[in-house]
Formats: C-alpha cells, structure tokens, sequence
C-alpha cells in the first residue's frame, strides 16, 4: 500500500469512527509520522511535458536515452526521478514481436551542395566462405559522392561505430549532419554521447530507403562487386580488398572533388 492509501485510509477511520490520529494508525498499523508527512517535491509540469514531447518524436527509445536528451537540453534530473516520471506518464516502451521498427516524426532535409554538409551510415551484411557472417560499416559524402570508409568486422557496435568516426573527423573535418536508419547500433547510448560531444546533427529515416544508399552513385556502383571482393578471403582480408575497391571507385569519380580538400572552416 503506498503511503497516499495509508493516509486515506487512516483519514477514513478518523472520520467514520471518531477515532483520535494516534488510534487511527495504531489499529491499521500505519506509522503516525507517514501521516504527517508534506512533500517537498517541486513541481514537474515543464519536464514532463517535454520528456513527453521528446518521447513522440523517439517512440523507440526508453527512459534512459531520453535521460540523456534532457540534460543535453538543461534539465538537471536523476535517471530515478526520471523513471518515477516516466512511468507515471505511461510512456514505457511495449516489445516489438518483428523486426519492424517504429518512426518517428521526421522533417525534411535539404539537398548538400558542399562538402561534409551531411554524411551518410548504413550497414551491409554477408558471409565468408565457412559460413562466418559478418558486417560492411559503409560512410559516404552525400555530395560528393564519395565512399569515406568501408569497415568490415564481425561486430560493429556504437563504440566502434563511434571509434570510426572519430578517426573521420580527424582525416575529414566535422559534417553538419549525419543520416542514419534507426538500428539498435545508431541509436545506442554511445552514438548519442558522440554527437552530443562532436556537435553533430545526427537525422534518423526509415530503414532501407534508398536516400541513405542510392543504387547508382552513393557507395561504389555494384555493392555487390564489393561483397564478392571481402567473401573470397577471410576478414582479416577484406580491409584491404575494401580499400582497394574505394581507390578503384575514387579513380573512376575522378572529377568529383574530396571533402578533404573542403573548407578549413569545416574543422573543429
């Protein structure tokens, strides 16, 4: 029994049967300062209106990332205050029985005409010839076209997802924007921290749209002559033979511009 029930129902027995207080809570049992006691808890109203708002537009995430938005906007709040609210507003995230995923609210984004104005991430599944499966982390430039790297591994967490795009930024300078579908990797606690700390806009889309991997120009033309390239050797390998491909690639797009050779304004 929460301590609001003991409250009424000592409150119940003061009123029905003219007992004193000290009677009251001695036949329920209830302590007499649980009666007594005042909350000192100041009003929640602006944050859960905006733990509300930000839970509309990220159906799929749960207390604990949206804990992190809410700091990053100023909300100085413990994660058990947070889930005391979150829960209170009926906001818990019910398991999927697919592997569809739920979208959020999404705007519409503008064509990049510059260099590192958006950078896009998706992944490409295959398997070696014992049968190993493994994992392609592919960043390409949505201007210019260009392939920025080409991962390969087994396992591609949000810290190495967020690794590589350190060792990115370092070569290339920092995007304005980053799109990405909205994997379990590219929505983990990691990746949040990393755009938090790069200052980077991170926009989530539908999965598989071909915005994020065109079929003719974004990723080296024919994915599929990539995919051949890594399955024939064993993934300590495919690095090179992605490499290789990207130079192939880079060669054949000879007369798009780098983003290396971008603004130095771009660099942070």
């Amino acid at each position: 029994m929460t301590p609001a029930a003991e409250r009424r129902a000592v409150a119940h027995l003061m009123d029905t049967h003219g007992m004193s207080e000290r009677r009251a809570c001695k036949a329920t049992g209830f302590c007499r300062m649980t009666m007594r006691y005042k909350t000192t808890r100041g009003d929640d109203a602006s944050l859960r209106e905006r733990m509300k708002a930000i839970a509309r537009e990220r159906r799929r995430f749960g207390y604990r990332r949206l804990h992190v938005l809410l700091r990053r906007e100023g909300f100085e709040v413990n994660h058990k205050r947070l889930f005391r609210l979150y829960r209170e507003e009926r906001l818990t995230v019910r398991r999927r029985g697919g592997r569809k995923r739920a979208i959020g609210t999404r705007a519409p984004m503008m064509i990049p005409m510059r260099p590192n104005e958006r950078w896009s991430l998706d992944f490409v599944a295959d398997q070696m010839t014992d049968g190993r499966r493994f994992r392609i982390l592919a960043i390409v430039d949505d201007c210019t076209r260009e392939c920025l790297a080409l991962v390969a591994d087994t396992s591609l967490s949000g810290v190495r997802v967020a690794r590589e795009l350190d060792r990115l930024l370092a070569e290339r300078g920092r995007p304005k924007m980053i799109v990405s579908d909205n994997g379990s990797e590219l929505t983990s606690n990691a990746i949040l921290a990393w755009a938090d700390a790069a200052r980077v806009e991170w926009h989530y889309i539908a999965p598989g749209k071909p915005m994020l991997v065109e079929r003719d120009a974004v990723l080296p033309p024919r994915p599929g002559q990539s995919r051949a390239l890594a399955v024939a050797a064993r993934l300590q390998h495919h690095e090179a033979a992605l490499e290789a491909r990207m130079a192939d690639a880079d060669r054949l797009r000879g007369d798009v511009p780098s983003a290396a050779g971008s603004d130095a304004t771009q660099r942070e």
